[in-house]
């Protein structure tokens, strides 16, 4: 079975993603959730995880870090699932599209931290946020307009593109971004999975508290 190295759920943006693919590939796995900022969190974390970062994946003697390299990985051991499209350029966009979601909008992760506990409507909307928003919405709805007719996801079918942006429909809640449709569907059809509310049920029970991922102080990123 898996292990999934994962950082507090209330704030772990990049764990999210590995976990909720997995979670709705309905792939088994065993949780190790590790609070960041604790005490010798980080040396924990090196027990599994050569950079000393979540989340990470371990299977046997492979250990896969990066949540796009997992998602990858998982996508290449289970092809039933259809986490990587078949057809070879609708998957070249789904690559692309997760590719883009971890190298960039690194304002959006600057000025709305992710805190699935807290509502900050309106918060951190500097004109560089606004724009990576822009270009999210772009690229949702452009998915959506093509792929609607196949399902409900980015593709219609789940894939790792989903999992990719999990964390983004998150934000978007958390800060009040209003969406035209059919983006606004899209993320309210993420947020009611069956995976993002266990996500956010074991979040609401946290009791840390990372201050530079809370809007009072300096936003922070994790």
């Amino acid at each position: 079975m898996f292990k999934l190295v994962i950082g507090n759920k209330n704030y772990s943006s990049w764990s999210l993603r590995p976990w909720f693919l997995l979670k709705h590939a309905d792939i088994p796995f065993e949780e190790i959730l590790i609070p960041l900022y604790e005490i010798d969190w980080r040396k924990h974390i090196l027990k599994y995880s050569p950079t000393g970062k979540v989340p990470c994946l371990i299977d046997g003697k492979a250990v896969v870090w990066e949540s796009i390299a997992i998602c990858e990985y998982v996508a290449e051991l289970f092809p039933g699932c259809y986490l990587l499209p078949k057809d070879p350029v609708v998957r070249a966009e789904v690559r692309s599209v997760s590719a883009e979601m971890h190298a960039g909008f690194f304002n959006m992760r600057k000025t709305m931290p992710m805190n699935v506990r807290k509502r900050f409507p309106g918060h951190g909307r500097t004109p560089e946020t606004n724009a990576d928003i822009r270009r999210i919405t772009e690229v949702w709805n452009s998915c959506r307009e093509r792929f609607g007719d196949r399902g409900p996801f980015l593709f219609g079918e789940f894939t790792m593109a989903d999992a990719m942006f999990a964390p983004v429909c998150t934000r978007f809640l958390t800060y009040g971004v209003e969406l035209p449709e059919p983006a606004r569907a899209y993320m309210q059809y993420m947020l009611n999975t069956p995976a993002m509310k266990e996500w956010y049920a074991a979040a609401l029970t946290e009791p840390q508290i990372i201050a530079h991922s809370e809007v009072d102080d300096e936003p922070g990123m994790v």
